[in-house]
């Protein structure tokens, strides 16, 4: 069991979860303070606090989990690369946001910010997959 824990993999899976978690709660953050203080359009409001926590966990990956990567000395070509998938999420994460707060009418403050967690965990679902 020990050796399934130490193997670089493992460690690297975990750190990519912990980021992923920082940025989740960084994303979750910045939307309620957008939607909530701010009175942001939900959908404005969920790119914005999309492309900080997408930062966050660029800067956190570079930092913590992909220090070895083949683009470290390449920063910019990994940023562009790391957006550019990460739009793919955008879009699925605004279809998501539609759904619950128009379709399904998850529209009072608090559960549009259920609506932002439901949505932030099926899109890393999806790109975990």
């Amino acid at each position: 069991m020990q050796e399934l824990f130490s193997s670089k993999t493992v460690r690297q899976f975990l750190s990519y979860l912990f980021v992923g978690g920082a940025a989740a709660l960084v994303e979750w953050s910045v939307f309620s303070l957008l939607e909530y203080l701010l009175d942001l359009q939900y959908l404005l409001a969920t790119i914005l606090a999309f492309l900080v926590s997408t930062t966050v966990n660029w800067i956190l990956g570079r930092t913590f989990t992909f220090k070895n990567s083949a683009y470290q000395k390449k920063k910019t070509k990994e940023a562009v690369l790391v957006f550019a998938a990460s739009a793919i999420g955008l879009v699925f994460n605004l279809l998501l946001m539609v759904l619950f707060v128009d379709v399904i009418g998850m529209n009072s403050n608090l559960l549009k910010t259920v609506a932002k967690v439901l949505a932030t965990g099926i899109v890393f679902i999806w790109n975990f997959l």
